[in-house]
């Protein structure tokens, strides 16, 4: 995808049309979640279903960026990795609604452990 309509890859349109795209297909699918949301019932078998399919997702996609995380995340050891999250999901299982504590000490653990890092003074 070297240019898109001839648009140069260096130009800011180039961007703009990409981000243009993106909220284009981004939109059309919250529209139309919109549009059935009406007609969907949620005690039926499909909607918990598509639940359980989202839950599935969501949690793969935190455990592949605790376990195989890229970018900086990846320069981090794996015990700071697996203290931090266990630290928040003891929090979110302890606490009703928990969301925000559990964030919140999970990523703030993850710097503390980054910033004093004890596990490569030793």
């Amino acid at each position: 995808m070297e240019t898109l309509f001839n648009i140069p890859k260096e130009s800011a349109l180039w961007a703009w049309s990409i981000l243009f795209f993106v909220a284009l297909g981004t939109y059309a699918w919250r529209g139309l979640g919109v549009m059935l949301s009406g007609k969907i019932k949620q005690n039926s078998p499909l909607f918990g279903w598509i639940t359980c399919v989202t839950y599935a997702m969501v949690a793969a996609l935190v455990v592949r960026i605790i376990v195989l995380p890229v970018g900086v995340l990846s320069e981090t050891a794996m015990a700071y990795r697996l203290l931090a999250t266990g630290a928040a999901l003891a929090i979110m299982i302890g606490k009703k609604n928990g969301l925000v504590p559990a964030i919140s000490v999970g990523t703030l653990l993850m710097i503390m452990l980054g910033w004093l890092d004890p596990l490569n003074s030793l």
